[in-house]
């Protein structure tokens, strides 16, 4: 009998998988960053080692690996293991899953763990269904979010669950899995015979952001784009993965966790008498499509609470530019 039927499935269509699904590591040992929680004798990785029955909740940008931990978790646990995406689920299916973790623990005294991606996009109804049930312990909740859970999710189930905070991944965490990703003949792309120089592998950890997704994804590509390159040794070069890419879409939502994180940057920025953070700030946010009101409204606000002080006339230039911005336009 199957150990762990839920991926069972999975496992063998790995081969139509995207690389990025192919290279989701088996063992917790073979997971890049994240090394704050679950290095070894970090907090995550006693918990979940320790085969604790505790729920918990991944709040991390996308790609930072919260699904990924969230299946290591079950299979270190040797838990039933069911996975369900808020952007479908409804009560009904929860309340079925909810209902199969009660038989298997009658029948085989096993546990079961529920994993809901994008926690966030749950509504009231449908987080407090779940409730009792994390409460009396039918069911062990393992929740991902990119948005802060203290605006999405519902006090009662956060107090019921501990929050653990990822981030993104470092450049040489992708560095490594892209290295991997090149060499693994078995989920990989070890049996393709193409080159990538350095320099294209720069830019893709570059454009990537931490984002170990977007990496693998784009380093796919490459692969696919080197099949059509007239050369015989498929050699892909930086110029390459430039027209592959064609722009860098920027990290932002312009009304959730990164709004406000960028906003308080340019702020913190010029109050700190930092030009050159203060425009970059700025330009992802301007690159974003944020509302240029709100950016008006935020230089009034520093002009009056942090420069107004030293110098009186900030805060007309910073009244004359919004009215200027409103009657002209960017």
């Amino acid at each position: 009998m199957e150990l762990f039927p839920e991926f069972q499935d999975k496992l063998n269509d790995l081969p139509q998988a995207p690389l990025a699904d192919r290279m989701r590591p088996r063992k917790l040992e073979d997971f890049f960053g994240q090394t704050k929680l679950i290095g070894e004798g970090k907090p995550l990785n006693k918990l979940i080692k320790g085969k604790s029955n505790f729920s918990f909740i991944l709040w991390g940008p996308p790609g930072s690996g919260k699904t990924t931990i969230a299946r290591l978790a079950a299979r270190m646990l040797e838990s039933a293991f069911h996975e369900i995406s808020a952007v479908n689920a409804g009560v009904s299916e929860i309340r079925k899953i909810i209902h199969g973790a009660k038989n298997m623990w009658s029948f085989s005294r096993r546990e079961s763990i529920l994993f809901i991606d994008e926690i966030h996009r749950l509504n009231k109804s449908q987080q407090n269904s779940v409730l009792p049930y994390v409460e009396d312990g039918t069911i062990r909740l393992i929740g991902s979010t990119t948005e802060n859970p203290s605006f999405e999710v519902i006090a009662s189930l956060r107090s019921r669950c501990q929050i653990f905070r990822l981030e993104a991944l470092s450049n040489d965490d992708i560095r490594s899995l892209l290295k991997r990703g090149l060499v693994d003949k078995e989920c990989g792309l070890g049996n393709d015979s193409f080159v990538i120089e350095a320099d294209a592998i720069d830019l893709i950890i570059s454009y990537s952001s931490g984002d170990a997704r977007k990496a693998l994804n784009l380093l796919e590509m490459v692969r696919d784009y080197s099949s059509s390159v007239k050369n015989g040794s498929r050699q892909v070069v930086a110029q390459d993965v430039e027209g592959i890419i064609q722009s860098v879409a920027i990290l932002y939502d312009k009304g959730g966790t990164e709004h406000y994180d960028h906003a308080s940057a340019f702020q913190k920025s010029i109050r700190g008498s930092d030009p050159d953070a203060a425009i970059y700030w700025l330009a992802k946010m301007i690159s974003g499509g944020e509302n240029p009101r709100f950016i008006a409204r935020r230089l009034i606000v520093t002009a009056a609470e942090d420069i107004g002080n030293a110098d009186p006339m900030a805060l007309i230039i910073a009244n004359a530019a919004a009215d200027s911005c409103e009657k002209l336009g960017w």
